[in-house]
Order: C-alpha cells, then structure tokens, then sequence
C-alpha cells in the first residue's frame, strides 16, 4: 500500500487520519453514529409494539410488494459495495476512480429512493395513509426516517463530489469522503433490519 502513496502523489498514507483534525472528524462521526442508533432502536420498538394495530387499514400480508422491496435492496446494498470501492480508491489515491464510484452511489440511491416513493404512493392508494392506524404511523416514521437519511446521503455525497473535482484529494477531503463511507455503510445496515423486521417478518404475519 505504502507504494502507492509514493507513486501516486505527496499525500500520506490513509489520508483521511493525517491530520488531528481529520481523526477527531472520524472519532465525533462514530459518536453521532451511536445516537443515531439509540433513535433508530427506539423507532423499531415503536414499530414492533404498534405491527399489529391496524384498525379498518389493510394489514402488511396484503399490503408489501416483496419483489419491489428485494430491488430496492439490491440497489442499496450495491450502492454499499460502489461505496467500499471508493473508499479503497481513496487509500490508493485514485481521485478521479473514487469520484466514479461515488457518482455509481448517488445512482443507485436514487434509485432506492425513487423506488420507495413509488411504493409510498402506491400504499396511500391502497388506504394506507399515515393517519390510518397506528401500525402506518409507526411503519411511515421508522421507513420514512430512514428514507430521509438516504436523500441526506445522497446530496452529501453529491457536494463531496464537487468538492473532490474542484479541491482533488487533500487532508482535508479526504476525512469527509471516508466519514460519508461510514454514514451510507450505516444507512445500509438499518435497512436490511428494516427489510426482515418490517417486510419479511410483516409478510409472514
């Protein structure tokens, strides 16, 4: 690895712990992350508690397209791979192969986003809404809420991109690029809790 860091430029190795600054941007990032989970955990339980309550709403056996959730999946977990790809092209420093696998990222995710759109309006068809039960107030928050958290993804990792084409790689991007990695990483692994929790598990009954 260090090979690279010689031939292909003057940055150090793993760029993104250089400077002091950068490791406490990792450090606080992992912390954020810790709180984030504790709401997440909180949304679930809510979720689990509220599964049942339907009221005069159709049930998540009639309601979940299974096919249309396992592509959405698929897209994010590809997105989650494309991310890992342009976290190694950091460490080898890569910049422009980096900013294609973040470019494949935001694709994919919008993807997934557009797709859960998509789904969210079918279900308000079907008399899903999100006042209709407590089991659609507590799916929509909990699905939603990570939903958000894509779409805030994906236009961080859209301004790192111009930053990367306008700065290129330094000590100071590299940080942000490797905490964005993280963050869509995290986003990824809520979601496969989400796909068994909410849809698997809902369509078992």
């Amino acid at each position: 690895m260090s090979a690279h860091s010689h031939t292909e430029g003057q940055l150090p190795h793993e760029p993104e712990k250089a400077t002091l600054e950068g490791r406490n941007k990792i450090l606080g990032f992992w912390l954020f992350l810790g709180a984030e989970t504790v709401l997440f955990g909180t949304l679930f339980s809510a979720f689990l508690a509220l599964r049942d309550q339907v009221l005069d709403g159709p049930k998540s056996q009639e309601l979940f397209e299974l096919p249309l959730v396992a592509l959405a999946t698929g897209l994010l977990l590809t997105s989650s791979l494309t991310s890992v790809f342009a976290t190694q092209a950091l460490h080898l420093q890569k910049v422009k192969a980096m900013i294609w696998w973040l470019v494949i990222t935001v694709i994919l995710g919008l993807g997934f986003l557009g797709l859960e759109i998509y789904e969210f309006t079918n279900y308000v068809h079907e008399g899903h809404g999100f006042t209709t039960s407590a089991f659609s107030s507590s799916f929509y928050t909990l699905v939603g809420f990570h939903g958000a958290h894509v779409a805030f993804g994906i236009v961080w990792i859209s301004l790192l991109i111009g930053q990367l084409l306008k700065k290129g790689l330094t000590v100071t991007t590299a940080p942000k690029a490797y905490v964005a990695g993280i963050y869509w990483h995290f986003i990824d692994v809520v979601w496969v809790f989400i796909f068994t929790v909410v849809y698997l598990m809902g369509k078992v009954g």
